[in-house]
């Protein structure tokens, strides 16, 4: 890791690890998922003028109407989404700047994402190259038809809110996999959806602020 990627300052390591400090106090857990949460740069994946506020645990915006999750929401879904053991791959619905696909790049061996919006995904390309993982593959697409080439998934996570769980997300969970997904418009919940033998089973989690999913390319 170069210089950049270590921060000084407000991107310091111990600011990073004042950030733990408040997942930990949220009640986040996983010890391996906040070990790559403390060491993965932020910082570079918001604008260099939001540098200095990468460890508040708070969303920033990354342009295009969209913005970088909240910490905390970050570490709550891949906990929850890894909670039921190791996963293979998984699919992301919608790359943005790229910061939850590079945590979840190191916890699970293959991660698939896809992003509507072309100049975004293009900036998350450059930022996996930099950091070297290798194991993200991107595609430009409306993320409500999901990947189907690399299905099923056993884990699904959805960084951008629609009024209703897609259907062919729905197709692409494997039986005895989850998705993690913000529902709804104005008042939106974090569901856990998991497929079952005999069908699919949903609860709700919190109440979340996301973007809104929507569809066609940009």
């Amino acid at each position: 890791m170069n210089a950049r990627h270590l921060g000084i300052g407000m991107t310091s390591q111990r600011t990073r690890s004042r950030l733990i400090g408040r997942l930990l106090q949220g009640g986040v857990t996983n010890k391996r998922l906040l070990d790559v949460m403390e060491t993965t740069p932020r910082h570079i994946f918001v604008d260099e003028a939001l540098a200095s506020r990468a460890y508040e645990d708070t969303a920033l915006p990354i342009g295009h109407g969209q913005t970088i999750s909240q910490p905390y929401i970050v570490a709550r879904m891949t906990e929850v989404l890894l909670e039921n053991g190791p996963l293979d791959h998984v699919l992301e619905i919608g790359t943005g700047s790229g910061y939850q696909t590079a945590i979840l790049s190191q916890l699970v061996p293959r991660v698939y994402t896809v992003e509507r919006i072309e100049p975004l995904l293009s900036q998350a390309r450059k930022r996996f190259q930099e950091l070297r993982f290798s194991n993200i593959r991107t595609k430009y697409t409306d993320g409500i038809w999901g990947w189907k080439e690399h299905g099923p998934y056993k884990g699904i996570i959805v960084t951008a809110a629609p009024a209703e769980i897609p259907q062919p997300l729905l197709e692409q969970l494997a039986i005895g996999g989850r998705m993690v997904i913000p529902v709804g418009r104005e008042n939106q919940a974090l569901a856990v959806i998991e497929r079952t033998a005999k069908g699919y089973e949903s609860r709700e989690l919190e109440q979340v602020k996301f973007v809104p999913l929507v569809e066609g390319t940009a």
